[in-house]
């Protein structure tokens, strides 16, 4: 397979780095881009606009190959996918900066027939998939059971439901479980069953969880976190990341304080937050630090968009008491320093885009079958056929009782709720009892 990268830039070469040895790998960019590491890999590489069709041509592109677009021009990528995708119909890949590409390209993957949407297979914005992996590494729940789906972006969890916990003798739809989180079975007394809204959880009942990744991220730290911990967070630059960390953070009753030096951007981060302390000034001046009691702290995040900034907050942080210090790197040669001089943990945003760009390449046309409590319950992976008319989830009517709970539509994990469409040709896994499982199969199979 070709794979055709179009930007010569550090996470260009990652890319390269990384699939040059098993892929015929292209490189496009202007020749003042090119880095003298990309001569070290075995590697062909244009010169010129992947937006250019010409430029494109020269790649011979074929439907079977991939197209990645991670300049940091976004508008570009977006442009140079179209133009690629309408050459050759192979599978792109766009890299965006900015949320709100993000989200508009997340919503017209539910407008039939969307231009813009069909010429993008995937999107990635690597500032969310950095902001997700320092969540996960914040909150760590005990979970009996894990499954993952749809290459990571879905799973399964299974928690067992403690003497104290707030769920005990409560009814299914008074829980407020996360968005995009569904509560699919119950094990009770070695028996397992499907519940409803009005099912009453127990003590001791083993719940089981299906979902998107970082909803059930969120479900972990709020029902399945010892409570009796306080959990302070300290975050130090207040852009993109420091704002999705502060909101997960506050959806599960941290107390959280932003240091961010821009007075603007506080005020915004004042408006749209309701329980974190926002400061405006610098995270490197220790006499802030020290007056704000940063010691405290059990986790201090760095995320500013620089890395001597965060290095240097990081370091005073450590030297102040703090027990758990994380610091964002933008540079992947500045890993190794971080790390020699003491922060916890260093992480990466390029690092967290690489991981996802590689489960991209790990799709295989089988489907999941996995199988819980003993092979009582069974996950069944399942394509809606071609003749199968469109309808609401609400309005379909099983032949026994199962939940669909995620469903996969143009590489999009959806977790649907009562009005989501069910269409043909999405990929829906269900959960059902083993007794059950066969008349699930034959009413998508007719």
């Amino acid at each position: 397979m070709k794979i055709i990268i179009y930007g010569a830039s550090e996470f260009g070469y990652l890319i390269a780095n990384e699939f040059y040895q098993q892929h015929d790998v292209v490189v496009i960019d202007l020749e003042e881009n090119k880095t003298d590491e990309f001569d070290k890999l075995d590697i062909s590489y244009i010169s010129g606009n992947a937006a250019d069709i010409n430029v494109l041509r020269q790649a011979n592109a074929k439907q079977e190959d991939v197209f990645i677009a991670c300049t940091q021009n976004d508008e570009a990528n977006i442009v140079a996918c179209g133009v690629a995708k309408r050459l050759s119909k192979l599978k792109t890949i766009c890299f965006v900066t900015k949320e709100e590409y993000k989200r508009t390209f997340t919503a017209l993957r539910e407008v039939p027939d969307a231009p813009v949407s069909t010429a993008i297979d995937s999107v990635i914005w690597p500032e969310e998939l950095l902001t997700e992996e320092i969540f996960r590494t914040i909150t760590v729940a005990k979970a009996l059971d894990v499954e993952n789906f749809a290459h990571g972006k879905a799973k399964l969890l299974e928690y067992k439901i403690e003497k104290n916990s707030v769920l005990v003798d409560k009814k299914v739809r008074e829980c407020e479980f996360p968005s995009d989180t569904l509560i699919v079975g119950v094990t009770r007394e070695g028996e397992l069953f499907v519940p409803y809204g009005e099912t009453v959880l127990k003590e001791d009942d083993k719940a089981i969880f299906m979902g998107s990744s970082h909803s059930l991220d969120i479900l972990a730290g709020k029902f399945f976190h010892d409570k009796n911990i306080t959990k302070t967070v300290t975050i130090i630059g207040g852009g993109n990341v420091g704002l999705m960390l502060a909101k997960d953070l506050e959806a599960l009753r941290f107390k959280v304080k932003i240091i961010e030096k821009n007075a603007k951007r506080c005020e915004y981060l004042s408006e749209v937050l309701s329980n974190v302390l926002v400061l405006n000034g610098d995270g490197t001046n220790l006499e802030l630090l020290n007056e704000e009691d940063i010691a405290d702290s059990d986790v201090l995040i760095s995320v500013t968009n620089n890395d001597e900034k965060n290095l240097l907050c990081s370091l005073l942080a450590k030297q102040l008491g703090v027990k758990r210090v994380i610091s964002r790197v933008a540079k992947m040669f500045n890993i190794p320093l971080f790390e020699q001089v003491g922060i916890d943990i260093a992480v990466s945003s390029k690092f967290a885009a690489l991981h996802e760009v590689k489960n991209q390449f790990n799709e295989k046309n089988v489907g999941i079958l996995a199988t819980v409590e003993q092979g009582k319950g069974e996950v069944l992976d399942i394509v809606v056929p071609e003749k199968f008319e469109t309808k609401k989830l609400m309005e379909m009517r099983l032949p026994t009782r199962a939940v669909i709970g995620i469903i996969n539509r143009k590489k999009r994990v959806i977790i649907p709720k009562g009005d989501t469409l069910i269409m043909a040709g999405d990929e829906i896994i269900v959960f059902t009892k083993n007794e059950d499982a066969a008349k699930i199969k034959d009413f998508f199979s007719k």
